[in-house]
């Protein structure tokens, strides 16, 4: 690859990832500028394939084509390289380079597109273990992506930050659980709805009873114990990938603490990070006590 064009596939991707909103930060100037590019790669790949599965007016034949199209170019581009200059080329010459020259697992992206292709197909999870095993696929292959990008590789640095990205995957759905239910998808497990009572035709009627309320209580109860599980990863990194992920971590702790102050309502309001919790969240990372 020319030195010229990989540099403005990289810039792409991080075009892309800095004009999406997200609740985490995404390629951030916090992170070393060496790793910057490599991470917005992955995120550019993964982004827009997660696209193809909530993208609206396709069905979901179509949807799975695009899925199935993806990969075979991911494939292509560990190989031989993409073939054109377009937006997607410059996100497969990014990814593929990443890939050859840090030796990332094809397989972490290939659990990426199940995942995608499993939000096609699957609308409702009947048991906890069903959504820990997607977001095993959905969430955690980003973290160890992260990682090896970083230098990083070992078993229990990638079962913390599994544990980690879980448990921001879980956030997301708590805090999203009405524009989840508006696109026909339920992530809480069908068990646990039965279990406290927690009934689909009160979303219907965006009445969060107190059923749900027990119901997310509990998930949001689990879901701190993912964040607790993986916090010793922050005291195993350094420089500033460490700082990017205390601040992710709190951010993630922060938006549950948002969800139980509104008692878990998210008609009413769904829970979010501002510019206004930089500050906070800065004096909290600054703050950090190992293994508390």
């Amino acid at each position: 690859m020319v030195a010229d064009d990989q540099a403005a596939a990289y810039a792409y991707c991080l075009q892309l990832a800095r004009e999406h909103y997200e609740n985490f930060p995404v390629a951030s100037r916090l992170l070393p500028s060496a790793m910057r590019p490599h991470v917005a790669a992955v995120y550019a790949f993964a982004r827009k394939a997660d696209d193809f599965a909530d993208e609206p007016g396709l069905q979901p034949d179509e949807r799975l084509a695009r899925l199935d199209d993806w990969h075979a170019r991911l494939t292509r581009a560990v190989t031989t390289g993409p073939a054109g200059r377009s937006g997607d080329d410059l996100i497969f010459a990014a990814v593929g380079e990443s890939i050859r020259t840090l030796d990332l697992p094809v397989s972490l992206f290939e659990d990426l597109l199940s995942a995608f292709r499993q939000d096609v197909t699957t609308k409702r999870y009947e048991t906890w273990p069903d959504v820990l095993d997607y977001c095993r696929r959905s969430a955690n292959p980003v973290g160890r992506l992260v990682l090896r990008i970083a230098g990083y590789r070992g078993i229990e640095l990638d079962r913390q930050s599994d544990a980690i990205c879980t448990a921001l995957q879980l956030t997301n759905f708590w805090q999203d659980l009405e524009r989840d239910w508006r696109i026909g998808r339920i992530y809480a497990p069908r068990v646990d709805r039965e279990r406290c009572g927690a009934r689909e035709t009160d979303l219907e009627a965006r009445r969060l009873t107190s059923e749900w309320r027990q119901l997310m209580s509990e998930l949001v109860t689990r879901t701190r114990a993912l964040f607790d599980e993986g916090r010793p990863l922050m005291d195993a990194l350094r420089g500033r990938l460490k700082w990017e992920l205390r601040l992710t971590w709190l951010g993630g702790v922060r938006i549950l603490d948002r969800l139980e102050a509104v008692g878990y309502d998210v008609f009413r309001s769904r829970p979010t990070l501002r510019s206004g919790d930089v500050p906070a969240l800065a004096w909290q990372a600054v703050r950090w006590r190992r293994g508390a």
